[in-house]
């Protein structure tokens, strides 16, 4: 069964056994402190292995005195902060209930997975190599696309932490998630989407998906080009991915677009099967 998302005071939450955590996706300002405790009593009852908190940078002691560690931190990604510095960092916090998850013990290949991205961010800078996407379509999905899409992500992911096989979850989620895809004869090759924060002016570039035939054909970077093309028309300022820390492909496209890494999750997602770490990479647009 898929995680619950639901709200807890004014904030809104994600919890269940799937990803062993509860997830603090949104935080409503005034819900804290309290709401801490909450969680706490949350996660207890359901004896889950981690906490995981996505907040404004000026709740940082209040969360690392409840036993939080900062994990990632993004710049600039809600609006306010210090006067006249416009814009306030995010913090990605993990509380860890269970010791054993608080170490990923392949961190040797997350280390050189990191390695090669950033090299390849690096040589991408030099040498802007056109995105082409020669044969393939590529546009803003609708509804009526909901059935493929799901096919799609059902036959790429294993497992995910949202339910994105379910075409209802996915057309329901379409008025705040812009979804992107690539067609090559009538198929559907690809697919990303942006999880749009209009009133914080952020995006998360998420979900990402290709077709097995499809792959090597830099579809991942057209669409993620894509998407920023429409976020930053809609207003938004920085986008940001939390991407799996030991798939290369992934990381490498983000490298070359431009964005920095922000931190690791460690054992974060349940995703593909099992529990990953998760990178954290952001961007101003």
């Amino acid at each position: 069964m898929a995680d619950l998302t639901c709200t807890l005071g004014n904030s809104l939450i994600q919890h269940g056994r799937e990803n062993d955590r509860v997830y603090l996706m949104d935080l409503a300002d005034t819900d804290l402190p309290g709401l801490l405790t909450e969680v706490d009593e949350l996660a207890g009852r359901h004896r889950y292995g981690k906490i995981f908190a996505k907040v404004r940078a000026g709740w940082k002691e209040e969360f690392i005195r409840r036993g939080y560690r900062l994990e990632a931190e993004a710049p600039g990604l809600y609006p306010g902060g210090p006067v006249g510095a416009g814009r306030e960092n995010g913090l990605f916090l993990g509380k860890f209930l269970d010791p054993d998850r608080a170490t990923d013990h392949e961190q040797t290949e997350m280390a050189a997975i990191l390695k090669l991205a950033r090299e390849q961010g690096e040589n991408a800078a030099g040498r802007k190599k056109p995105l082409t996407g020669d044969h393939y379509l590529l546009r803003k999905c609708t509804p009526a696309d909901c059935p493929e899409m799901a096919a799609l992500f059902g036959r790429v992911f294993a497992s995910y932490p949202f339910p994105v096989a379910d075409p209802a979850f996915l057309a329901q989620g379409m008025e705040s998630v812009l979804y992107y895809g690539a067609w090559r004869q009538g198929r559907l090759a690809a697919i990303a989407s942006a999880e749009l924060a209009l009133g914080k002016q952020n995006a998360e570039m998420t979900d990402f998906a290709t077709a097995q035939e499809d792959r090597g054909q830099g579809l991942a970077a057209l669409l993620l080009a894509g998407l920023e093309k429409e976020a930053a028309a809609l207003g938004i300022r920085v986008a940001y991915t939390i991407a799996r820390a030991k798939s290369a492909a992934i990381n490498i496209t983000f490298a070359r677009a431009g964005y920095s890494f922000n931190g690791a999750l460690i054992n974060n997602t349940q995703i593909c099967g099992r529990l990953e770490s998760m990178n954290v990479w952001s961007k101003p647009l």
